[in-house]
């Protein structure tokens, strides 16, 4: 009977001993094999815009009493984002009155920017289309049948980006050549003069950009309290840069702890029609088809979308935790094992 009541307690404590020794093992392990099976993560997606309109303009008055800026743009966005309004209108305190005047009106108007990690590209569309300054609502700054921009950037490949032409392109009234390459002035009696540089292709190792109007203006309107018009205009740029790694990549043969820390991302917005400086107020339109110009009734802007998942919380948790937590139920049911069979063998030599 002394030999078996003996020989029990020493196999369970060869058995608590076991696992005890897997306890240990589990902890050391764990949070190792965690780290070598996570993987090296640096690789970012690349950027792209574009847009339909833009401008940079100072508008000046008869009487010289003030400098306006009209600084308008229609259809603007970065990637991931579209957007295809096709009328836009401002208004500047002192121009006709502080009334309401069109900046661009097309049939068609639109602009998109995509990008992940492979791939980015933007795109620029606009379909029979007449841009007007202030002071000058009867004859078209620039009228145009029809011009895509297109900028692509893949990883592993020469970025590209051109502008195609569809149509004739009419600048103050006067037919110009369509061509790549050079400046061409159109000056108007009594009006003014423009300077414009006609798809304007710009690349290197990893961007690209395709601009198909960039003008250069210097008019005056001499009606409807404007004097001079000066300034930039971009119409229908698209623009892209490859994708590549940020070099913040994660090393996979060390760790730390088992503790982990979360990232934050923050999303892409897009604008319709902003418009800043000045008194000036983006016009409405449904995508696709002329409408009516739609303004409100003092300087505003247009209202813009996007999305801001920027600042995420993370748990805290990590995914060591079941390790841990397995190996602590492991040795609180060894430590049990062991308090009982001591009071077991005290029990017995008493």
């Amino acid at each position: 009977m002394h030999s078996l009541s003996s020989r029990a307690p020493r196999r369970r404590s060869a058995a608590i001993g076991v696992a005890v020794a897997l306890a240990a093992g589990t902890l050391a392990l764990g949070p190792a094999a965690l780290a070598s099976a996570t993987p090296a993560s640096g690789h970012t997606g690349g950027n792209a815009d574009a847009v339909v309109l833009k401008t940079g303009l100072d508008v000046s008055l008869l009487n010289k009493t003030a400098q306006l800026p009209l600084n308008v743009s229609l259809n603007e966005v970065h990637a991931p984002a579209d957007a295809a309004k096709t009328l836009l209108t401002a208004k500047l305190d002192g121009v006709d009155k502080g009334k309401p005047f069109s900046i661009l009106r097309a049939d068609v108007a639109t602009a998109k920017a995509t990008s992940d990690k492979t791939r980015s590209e933007g795109y620029a569309n606009l379909t029979h289309a007449v841009v007007h300054l202030p002071g000058l609502p009867l004859l078209g700054l620039v009228e145009v049948d029809a011009v895509t921009s297109k900028a692509t950037c893949a990883a592993g490949e020469a970025p590209t980006a051109g502008t195609n032409f569809v149509g004739d392109v009419t600048v103050l009234g006067k037919k110009v050549s369509v061509r790549a390459g050079g400046t061409t002035k159109v000056t108007v009696d009594g009006v003014g003069e423009v300077s414009l540089d006609l798809a304007k292709t710009v690349k290197t190792s990893t961007t690209a950009a395709s601009t198909a109007l960039q003008l250069k203006v210097h008019v005056n309107p001499g009606k409807l309290n404007v004097a001079d018009v000066t300034g930039d205009l971009t119409l229908v740029k698209a623009s892209c840069e490859t994708p590549g790694d940020d070099g913040a990549g994660a090393s996979g043969g060390s760790s730390s702890g088992g503790s982990s820390t979360g990232g934050s991302s923050a999303g892409n917005s897009s604008s319709g029609g902003s418009t800043s400086g000045g008194s000036t107020a983006g016009g409405d339109t449904s995508g696709g088809a002329t409408s009516g110009a739609s303004s409100d009734g003092g300087a505003g802007t247009e209202p813009q979308s996007g999305s801001d998942n920027s600042n995420l919380a993370e748990t805290g948790g990590s995914s060591a935790t079941p390790y841990i937590a397995g190996a602590a139920a492991v040795l609180v049911v060894a430590g049990g094992g062991a308090v009982f069979m001591s009071r077991r063998k005290k029990a017995n030599n008493a």
